[in-house]
C-alpha cells in the first residue's frame, strides 16, 4: 500500500517560554490525534540570543534556529509564525509576517494597547490572512456544551453572569518585576483578566457597558530576581468590574494573579430564569448543571462529567472520566488553526475579536482610573 504524505506546514515559533513550550508541544501532537490536511513541523525557532535559540530549539523538537525574528518571518520557507513573545513585542513580529502573506497565531492579549491591537486586527482584515489569538480555554469541551445549553433555552432567559480568574504567582511581594508588572504589560485585568472577558463573551455575546475599580496590594516588588532593591507597582493586583453585555445581562468580572491559595480558578456561573451553570477550570472535566427551579426534593446542581460524548475529547481518549488537560486545550486550538490555514472556515478567535476583548480591558482600565470612591 502505499501511503501519500500530507502537505507540509512549516512552523516559526518566535518564543520559548511558557507558552512558546505549549505552542511547540501542541505543534509536535497534533497530527497523532487529528485527522488534519496539513502536516505541521516545527521548522524554525526565533530567540533572544543564538546561544538561547540553538539550546531551545533542540528542546522543543525544531529543525532551525535564529536570534533574529525578522528573518524567522522572512524566511520563504516558513508557512505560519506564532508569536508567544511579551505582549508589548506582539505588533513588530506580527505586522512582519502579515507583510509576508503569513497566517499568524499569536498568544493573548493581542497587544499592549487597543490602539496598537486594531492596527494589527485591520492589517489581516486588508489583506485576508488567517490570524488566531491564543485563547485556549475556550477549546474545553464543557465551555462548548455550556453554550449550547445557553442557546438551546434549557436554563431558559439569562439574567447574570458572574466571571472570575484568580491566581496565586503575584501573591508573594517578592516576586520580582517582569514583563507583566511593566505598564506594558498589562497588570492582571490584562494577563489574566482577557481570559474571563473573552468566555463571557463567548458565552454570552458582546460587552457594552463597564464600571471599575482596581487595587495594587503590593505596592513594590524587587527590581529583579535576587535583588534587594525594590521599585513601585504601577499596574493592578487586581480588579473587579460590573458589566453589561449587548442582550441586557447583568454580571460582575473579577482579575486577581494575587489571589492567595487559587491556582487555577477561571471560573464563572450563568443563571436564568429556568436554570443555571457553573464551572471552574480548577475542575475542568466538570460542567455544573441545573435544570428546574429551586423547591424540589432533586433541585440543585449535577455534575456533568467530559468524555467521548463532549467533541473533541474522543481525539484523546475513547473512555469518559480520563480527563482532558491544560495542554491538550492548545492541541485542540492548533488542530482548528491548521483546519483554518487550509481553507475551512476559521472558528476563532481571531484578531478581530481579540481586538474586541482588548476594547473591554481598555475600557475597563479607564473606568477604573476616572472612579471617585464616595462615602456611604
Amino acid at each position: 500500500m502505499i501511503i501519500r504524505e500530507k502537505p507540509k506546514l512549516r512552523v516559526g515559533l518566535v518564543g520559548s517560554g511558557f507558552m512558546g513550550k505549549c505552542h511547540a508541544n501542541a505543534f509536535r501532537s497534533v497530527s497523532g490525534l487529528f485527522d488534519l490536511p496539513l502536516e505541521p513541523i516545527t521548522d524554525m525557532l526565533a530567540d533572544i540570543s543564538d546561544e538561547v535559540a540553538r539550546k531551545n530549539a533542540v528542546a522543543l523538537g525544531f529543525r532551525r534556529s535564529t536570534s533574529d525574528w525578522k528573518a524567522l518571518c522572512t524566511d520563504p520557507d516558513i508557512d505560519v509564525v506564532a508569536v508567544t513573545t511579551p505582549n508589548a513585542l506582539h505588533e513588530p513580529i506580527v505586522m512582519a509576517a502579515l507583510a509576508e502573506g503569513k497566517p499568524v497565531y499569536c498568544e493573548k492579549p493581542l497587544s499592549n494597547t487597543l490602539e496598537s491591537a486594531l492596527r494589527m486586527t485591520e492589517a489581516a482584515e486588508m489583506s485576508g490572512i488567517v490570524t488566531m489569538v491564543g485563547f485556549n480555554f475556550l477549546r474545553n469541551p464543557m465551555i462548548r456544551l455550556a453554550r449550547k445549553i445557553i442557546e438551546s433555552g434549557e436554563i431558559g432567559e439569562v439574567v447574570s453572569f458572574r466571571g472570575r480568574h484568580a491566581e496565586s504567582y503575584m501573591s508573594d511581594p517578592n516576586v520580582a518585576h517582569s514583563f507583566r508588572t511593566d505598564p506594558d504589560g498589562g497588570g492582571a485585568l490584562a494577563d489574566i483578566g482577557s481570559h474571563i472577558i473573552s468566555m463571557g463573551r463567548y458565552l454570552l455575546g458582546p460587552i457594552t457597558h463597564v464600571l471599575g475599580q482596581s487595587q495594587t496590594i503590593h505596592k513594590t516588588r524587587p527590581i529583579k530576581l535576587g535583588k534587594t532593591e525594590r521599585s513601585p507597582v504601577l499596574v493592578d493586583d487586581a480588579t473587579h468590574a460590573l458589566v453589561t453585555f449587548e442582550n441586557g445581562v447583568l454580571g460582575t468580572i473579577e482579575a486577581n494573579w494575587a489571589a492567595v491559595g487559587r491556582t487555577m480558578d477561571l471560573s464563572w456561573e450563568i443563571t436564568g430564569t429556568c436554570g443555571a451553570i457553573a464551572f471552574s477550570q480548577e475542575r475542568m472535566n466538570e460542567l455544573l448543571f441545573c435544570k428546574g427551579t429551586t423547591g424540589r426534593a432533586t433541585s440543585g446542581f449535577t455534575r456533568i462529567e467530559s468524555g467521548p460524548t463532549h467533541p473533541p475529547y474522543g481525539s484523546f481518549c475513547p473512555a469518559p472520566g480520563h480527563h482532558l488537560g491544560f495542554n491538550d486545550l492548545k492541541v485542540i486550538e492548533v488542530a482548528e488553526l491548521v483546519h483554518a490555514i487550509s481553507g475551512s472556515a476559521n472558528t476563532g478567535p481571531d484578531f478581530r475579536e481579540a481586538y474586541e476583548v482588548q476594547k473591554v480591558v481598555t475600557r475597563i482600565a479607564e473606568s477604573c482610573k476616572e472612579q471617585i470612591k464616595k462615602k456611604v
